[in-house]
């Protein structure tokens, strides 16, 4: 499939999809966030596809924010709106895919950049990376889960802190606060992502799909985390891939996991 404003490209079993608006800072528009979500569900509907990095062109920026000129005269109903389906298209979207996402953030994350980050299930920044939510210098809150993901990640102090000073932070603030989980030269960065991108390959892709969706469980309002991990843990033993991870591992071999 072609896109206007997205690039992906498959190797080695990883998908890397690029947003590529290097002259708008790769902002978020309506079409841009349609279009991920179609890569998103490509690749996570590909079964070669094992593990998918997400990057910015450019140097400058990951994702500097979404593109303001598109809601700028919105009304209650239109702004409740595009909230709502931008989580539901990208962000939420992202977040419970069963294939394991690498944010590589490179250059500004800013609002629904540093949003779309965090719905990632692990977060790699360049040294140049700033961070940060600045949406009420504009009058409005972050709209794409950005006030529930933070105190997630950060805590709801530091949370409370960088939402309403609208301020960035550094690459290293971001790393010491748990908001992301290595920082590395921007040019390793997207090797550094291919580097985590291999260990998660050697292991079960179907057991790796059931952890994302019980960890989530226990960031849900009304789960109950232990027992969707009871439950989780149970059908692990109904798969392919227990089969052969513990033969595998009674044998003293590679486990040669398919998924199943």
């Amino acid at each position: 499939m072609s896109y206007n404003n997205i690039l992906t490209q498959f190797d080695n079993g990883v998908t890397t999809i690029t947003i590529n608006r290097p002259t708008k800072l790769n902002a978020l528009n309506k079409e841009t966030i349609a279009e991920l979500h179609e890569a998103f569900k490509a690749a996570d509907n590909d079964s070669e596809t094992k593990v998918i990095i997400l990057t910015g062109s450019g140097e400058k920026a990951f994702v500097a924010g979404a593109d303001i000129s598109e809601f700028a005269d919105f009304n209650v109903e239109e702004g409740a709106d595009l909230a709502a389906k931008g989580q539901e298209l990208l962000f939420d979207f992202v977040e419970n895919l069963s294939t394991p996402v690498i944010a590589a953030v490179n250059g500004f994350a800013l609002g629904g950049g540093l949003e779309l980050a965090m719905s990632c299930h692990i977060r790699v920044a360049s040294d140049n990376a700033k961070m940060g939510l600045p949406e009420v210098s504009l009058g409005v809150i972050p709209g794409y889960g950005g006030t529930q993901r933070l105190p997630q990640l950060v805590g709801k102090g530091r949370a409370m802190e960088m939402i309403m000073t609208a301020g960035m932070i550094t690459a290293e603030q971001a790393l010491n606060y748990g908001l992301v989980n290595h920082v590395v030269a921007h040019d390793q960065l997207l090797e550094f992502g291919m580097g985590i991108a291999a260990k998660i390959m050697k292991n079960s892709p179907k057991a790796i799909g059931k952890a994302i969706e019980v960890i989530n469980a226990g960031f849900k309002t009304g789960v109950n985390g232990y027992v969707a991990e009871i439950e989780g843990f149970g059908y692990c033993f109904g798969t392919e891939d227990f089969k052969e991870g513990t033969t595998a591992f009674l044998e003293k071999r590679k486990a040669a996991f398919t998924g199943e």
